[in-house]
């Protein structure tokens, strides 16, 4: 009776996930680092309630001055000299000085300087909210009668637009590193060399190494939105299955990505050298942290040509929105298109030496 013997591919796939689970090195980077990131990060931009305008009055007249605009929610005003205001401005102390621009005199109207950065978000707030308060204590009466909805959309917080970013960050990062850096290694170390001698099909071995991330991935995702869930409150408005296909699919890109990156690399420094090229334009571009329409139009159409910022689309879709993988569709061909494309150059030019 002769004995079963596996499938190479599957020998190989399973070497290859005893190898990443033996080195507690790459465990931390790829399931502890990504939490810990997002802890810090959901911690630091956690929803707060709007600080007051701190306002500096200066100048001749300015308790009275300072006695209109005492009072007002959300302003801290502090009567102050002329040259302790000016650093206090310059310095981020107030964001705003406030000054009659003459001595008022009986029966003349007051003028009032307002002195700010109109650079500075906080100092332009803070004109509109003085200037608003200083009027309607001077007897302005608004002819409109105005009443506040407070509405809080699900989705739309920082760190529900962080953790699909991380989610995105963390595919490409370990796909890239935790593939290219393995196999380069493993030629610095002639291994590959002793492969070459076998009958293993380079396909079955490069194969092997995107299978091991694609299962990997289960417990990456799993620990992110997890941790998001459990720490924020982020939850998947989309189908469990439909955030599988597209973190699947993400991962395959960047571990395809990683592959061709390793095909010719003969050094650990050649190999870094072509990922930091590759990943910081992403890193930048792709929406990971903040929203990559701040850049301009022109290069609106090459951002969206980036594989991971179509990963983090994907993701803010299903997670964030809940749309169907069909409303995905431009997002998984962008995404099918590289990794396709990357891992056959990967066999292509793949060498062993």
């Amino acid at each position: 009776m002769t004995e079963r013997r596996s499938s190479p591919l599957v020998e190989l796939t399973r070497v290859r996930l005893l190898e990443f689970l033996r080195e507690p090195e790459a465990v931390f980077w790829v399931f502890v680092f990504p939490v810990l990131l997002a802890v810090a990060l959901g911690v630091a931009f956690r929803a707060q309630p709007p600080s007051a305008v701190r306002v500096g009055v200066v100048g001749a007249g300015r308790e009275a001055l300072a006695g209109h605009l005492a009072g007002t929610p959300g302003l801290e005003v502090y009567p102050t000299a002329e040259s302790d205001g000016e650093r206090a401005l310059a310095g981020g102390g107030v964001d705003i000085l406030v000054r009659f621009a003459h001595p008022p005199a009986p029966g003349q109207e007051p003028e009032v300087l307002y002195r700010f950065d109109p650079e500075r978000p906080e100092g332009r707030q803070a004109r509109l909210v003085v200037d608003g308060a200083l009027q309607r204590s001077l007897g302005r009466r608004d002819v409109v009668g105005t009443r506040d909805e407070a509405v809080v959309e699900a989705g739309a917080r920082y760190v529900d637009f962080l953790i699909p970013g991380l989610v995105g960050l963390n595919l490409m990062g370990s796909g890239m590193w935790g593939l290219g850096f393995a196999i380069v290694q493993a030629r610095t170390r002639k291994l590959l060399k002793r492969f070459a001698a076998t009958p293993m099909r380079r396909s079955d071995f490069l194969l092997a190494f995107a299978l091991s991330r694609l299962i990997m991935l289960v417990g990456e995702v799993v620990v992110l939105v997890g941790a998001g869930w459990l720490l924020f409150g982020v939850t998947v408005r989309g189908r469990l299955l439909d955030l599988t296909v597209v973190a699947l699919l993400g991962a395959a890109t960047f571990a395809g990505l990683g592959l061709a990156v390793a095909a010719r690399a003969r050094t650990i420094e050649a190999v870094s050298g072509w990922m930091n090229l590759i990943q910081l334009p992403m890193w930048l571009l792709s929406g990971s942290f903040f929203a990559y329409s701040r850049f301009p139009r022109a290069v609106q159409p090459f951002i969206k040509a980036l594989p991971l910022t179509a990963l983090n689309d994907a993701l803010r879709a299903v997670m964030n929105r809940g749309l169907p993988l069909a409303g995905t569709w431009l997002e998984l061909l962008v995404m099918l298109a590289w990794s396709a494309v990357s891992f056959a150059i990967a066999v292509r030019f793949f060498r062993w030496q």
